[in-house]
This record gives structure tokens, sequence and C-alpha cells, in this order.
């Protein structure tokens, strides 16, 4: 499992994924294969009065599984219109059914007076390039990163945030006060535990993440080509704790290039099945230049040299002389240059 999985246990209540012919489409979904991130942002409600205060939630759904987008999602509506929002019945997206989310994304739809929401789709990708950089950057930090990208660009179209509550990530306390440092104009930030279950407006923006990213899941075009029509879709829920999905890992593992992108190979449930079962591939330039000379010792006296050095440098050595007949490099014959010793 992903490092991020044993200091904030996810959540496993994810059900199995079954494309329904008869759903409705919801429109931050992709008809193209993910192999960027992307941002689907609805429109301001149209009865929101110029710098009229506004309540914003947020909430993440796919953190935890191996496979598909994470995504994050943000919904608002005029503060004054909090309690009309909650009457709408929104909860958190983990305790309904799948045509109950569906449902209540309808209405989010239907209310475009009322209600503006933003998604960030993360690719599995980007998912993974981001956490095996070289510079650590976690699980944690992508999704800060993403929840203050989304709250930014939301301010930056004109909404006037003055209240803003988020699902944790990581310790409340600390996430909160990094968002009241990066947000003075905000009157109220609340970062909690269970966000999703407490604030109408978290539920709102989890029901917006969820059914996005199963919709992305359901219908996920594979960008590697013949997959579509051979490779099974029947992964399970998409987490490293479900049969199914560890079942279907290794069969549709190649032994030499891994996985197709809809896999987040940094996950160690990935690294284990590939150390375990993939093939070991040797790249001859590794072996070359671990025999390689410092780039120095070729320039160095020919006294004490090894023999090895030796060959070396007559390998790499661009001069020619009477001990070393090698030709001049072709560069240097096309543009009559002459050695500096010929001066």
């Amino acid at each position: 499992m992903d490092p991020e999985e044993e200091l904030f246990p996810f959540e496993t209540e994810e059900e199995e994924l079954v494309v329904s012919e008869s759903a409705i489409r919801p429109p931050s979904g992709t008809d193209k294969a993910l192999l960027k991130s992307y941002t689907y942002t609805t429109p301001l409600p149209t009865l929101l009065e110029p710098d009229q205060e506004c309540i914003l939630g947020v909430d993440e759904a796919g953190r935890g599984p191996v496979l598909g987008p994470m995504v994050y999602g943000i919904c608002y509506c005029p503060l004054s219109k909090a309690d009309e929002l909650a009457g709408l019945g929104f909860a958190d997206s983990k305790t309904l059914k799948e045509h109950e989310r569906d449902n209540l994304l309808e209405v989010i739809t239907s209310r475009p007076d009322l209600i503006g929401w933003s998604v960030r789709i993360l690719s599995p990708m980007d998912i993974s390039n981001s956490m095996l950089r070289k510079e650590k950057y976690n699980l944690n930090a992508l999704a800060h990163d993403t929840t203050i990208q989304l709250i930014r660009e939301t301010l930056a179209s004109g909404v006037n945030v003055k209240e803003v509550y988020v699902d944790t990530v990581g310790p409340p306390e600390t996430y909160q006060k990094k968002l009241e440092g990066l947000f003075p104009s905000i009157s109220k930030i609340v970062v909690a535990k269970k966000a999703d279950s407490k604030f109408p407006i978290v539920s709102a923006a989890s029901i917006c993440a969820k059914v996005t990213r199963d919709d992305v899941l359901k219908h996920w075009i594979f960008a590697e080509t013949g997959m579509d029509d051979t490779i099974s879709r029947q992964f399970g829920s998409g987490y490293p704790s479900d049969p199914k999905t560890v079942s279907w890992l290794k069969a549709n593992m190649d032994p030499i290039f891994g996985y197709p992108n809809i896999v987040r190979f940094s996950w160690q449930t990935c690294k284990t099945l590939l150390e375990t079962s993939g093939k070991t591939v040797r790249w001859p330039d590794d072996d070359e230049s671990r025999s390689q000379p410092r780039i120095t010792a070729l320039f160095g006296q020919a006294g004490g040299d090894t023999v090895e050095l030796t060959k070396q440098k007559r390998k790499y050595s661009t001069f020619a002389s009477k001990t070393n007949p090698r030709p001049r490099p072709q560069l240097m014959q096309d543009m009559a240059l002459k050695n500096v010793i010929d001066f």
C-alpha cells in the first residue's frame, strides 16, 4: 500500500463499479484517454450577485484506490442560501448508493441559479509521477495543493468566498492553519475529520467528486492500442485490499512493460507484483557507464596509466598524434579546423 495509508487509513467502502447504460453521465467526465489531469468548472450561479458572500466545501474521491484518478471537488453557493442547499438532501457520498449519488448530482446540475462547482481530475500517471519525484512529494502534499488550486481559481473567478469547510487530509489543525495563512480574505475556515458528514456544502462537493470519478473509471479509455476491447474491466472496487482488484492486477501485468495507464504504478501493491512477477531488464548503457573513467582522467599524463585507461583514452580522445593515429572527428574535418598543437 501507499505510505500515506499507514498514517491516515483510507475509507474502503467503495462498491464495485458496474457500467450502467442508463446512467446519465456527468458533464465533468471525459471521452478521451486520461493522460493529463484536468479541471471542470461550471459557470457562476445565475442568481449570484456581485460581492455576495458565499460558502464553499471541499472533498475528494478515490484517494486510496490503486486504479483510476483521484478527484477533488468543491461546491459553493450564497451564504444566505446555505439552509436551502441543506434541504436538498445531501449526505456523505460514501453512505449513498450509486443511483442516489447520481440523483443528487442531477439536483446540483438542475440548480445553476443556486450552486456552482468544480472538480479537479488527477490522472493515475500524474499521481504516480508526483509521488516518485526525487524530491519528496507525497499524496498529502498533492491533496493540499489541489485544494488550494481549486479555492484560488474560485476566488479568481469573482466569487466572494467567506466560509470554507474542508474534509481533512492529515492533522486538521495544521491543515487549517495553513489554509488560513494562504487565504486571509476568507473569514472562516474549518478543516475537520468527516466533514462530508457534518456540513451539507462538503457533502455536495463529495457528490461532485465521487460521481465524476466513478464515471471516468467506468468509461475508462485505454491509451494503449488495442486494449479497450481485450482487457477485462472486472477490477472490483479498485482498492489494494480488494481480492478482485489484486486478481485484476496480476492478470493484466505485462512482465516487461508493467501496467496500462489506468494503474497508479507508485502504489506498493504494484511495486511488489512487478518485483516478484516481472522480468529483470538490464540496460547495456548502464553497464558501459560503470566502466567509463571520469572525464578528467582522459586528459591526464600518460605515466602511470593502467592498460584499461590507456584503451579508454584512445577510444575517447579527439586528437590525432603519432602515438594515436586515430583521425580527427568528422566535424573538425568538415569545418577545416586545426588542432591547437598545429599552431
